[in-house]
């Protein structure tokens, strides 16, 4: 921190960011989001150097020290996005609000993940010069980390020794999480006249009995740390009005994996109603040892099981060539997506201080 000037206040900045709503799937706020982080921290830390994309419908950004490239560097990654706010009126207060009250700040994205966000800027704000760490900022986490996979390959360039995503698990070290493949699948009929449904081919039946089938059948795999794989039909669509056979639908199936995922792709490609399959999500799992030394100088309690969402870890662990990788921050996994969403000031300043006692530790 230079001379004079003032600490970054992690609880004004969790509130600044709260105010800003950044869904996912819109660059400019989230682009917006990202200079205004690197702006707050390096107005308190003018010796970082700041590296951005330039893909504008991925805007990422990398902060970090002049220091000896030669030396691993601890690196905090955080997205800046959000899911959206489908129905504000199911909220008790303003989901952009950012009401501090209760020893809580509220609103959407407080524990996902802005809270983590603030906590590791005001750390690197705070960090001696010399110590090699990095902060790298992403957008689009939260559908398919597109941001993380948009600045692979700057990290990939960078000499990382090890990487700490602080998403919301109450300030617990995780260990990992199961991978994620999210499938386009559509069926093809032939369209008819309503009254007369067996001159068409009802597409829309041929996708019903595809997925009765598919939760007996599909080919799920359990690893004794990531637990068992799931698979969740989210959006189903298809036909146009009631009174014509719809000759097309599609399901979007989320499905939670523990390995490879070639398996879990041919059954659907192969089933006979199936007319094509797109793939608009293919993430992998995350699982750090636990006898790793790095791990084991963590000041938090490492949890036993993987947490149950995915991170941008899935794709930061294929680029930092074997560095120990940790999913840990404040926030409340419960109320992640959730409506009145909050995080609890006490977590995010245990979080400040957590962060801040590792990369003073960090080799300099």
């Amino acid at each position: 921190m230079t001379a004079g000037s003032s600490a970054l206040d992690p609880v004004q900045l969790v509130r600044d960011l709260v105010a800003r709503p950044t869904v996912s799937g819109a660059a400019g706020p989230q682009r917006d989001v990202l200079g205004i982080v690197t702006d707050v921290v390096r107005e308190r830390a003018p010796h970082l150097e700041a590296t951005s994309g330039q893909d504008p419908d991925q805007p990422w950004t990398l902060l970090r020290n002049p220091a000896d490239p030669g030396r691993p560097q601890l690196l905090l990654a955080c997205h800046v996005d959000t899911v959206p706010v489908p129905d504000p009126g199911a909220w008790g207060r303003d989901p952009f609000g950012a009401d501090l009250d209760g020893a809580r700040v509220w609103g959407r994205g407080a524990s996902d993940m802005k809270a983590g966000l603030a906590a590791a800027a005001a750390a690197l704000a705070a960090a001696d010069p010399e110590t090699p760490v990095a902060l790298l900022l992403t957008s689009d986490e939260e559908i398919g980390s597109k941001g993380a996979a948009a600045a692979a390959e700057a990290v990939a360039h960078q000499r990382i020794g090890a990487v700490v995503v602080p998403e919301a698990t109450a300030n617990q070290v995780v260990l990992g999480h199961r991978g994620a493949l999210w499938l386009a699948v559509r069926t093809a009929g032939r369209a008819a006249h309503g009254s007369t449904p067996e001159r068409g081919h009802n597409a829309i039946l041929d996708l019903a009995g595809l997925l009765a089938r598919a939760g007996g059948q599909l080919p799920l795999r359990t690893d004794p740390f990531l637990g068992t794989e799931t698979w969740n039909p989210g959006v189903v669509t298809g036909g146009t009005v009631p009174n014509v056979v719809p000759d097309r639908a599609e399901v979007v199936v989320d499905m939670r994996t523990v390995g490879e995922s070639a398996a879990l792709l041919e059954w659907w490609r192969a089933q006979s109603e199936v007319a094509d399959v797109d793939v608009r999500v293919d993430l992998p799992p995350l699982s750090t040892p636990a006898d790793d030394p790095w791990v084991a100088t963590l000041p938090g309690t490492v949890l036993a099981g993987p947490a149950t969402y995915f991170t941008d870890a899935s794709v930061l662990a294929r680029v930092v060539r074997g560095a120990p990788v940790v999913v840990w921050g404040p926030g409340t996994p419960a109320v992640m997506h959730a409506v009145d969403e909050y995080v609890e000031v006490g977590e995010l300043e245990q979080a400040v201080a957590a962060f801040g006692s590792v990369i003073a530790a960090w080799p300099r």
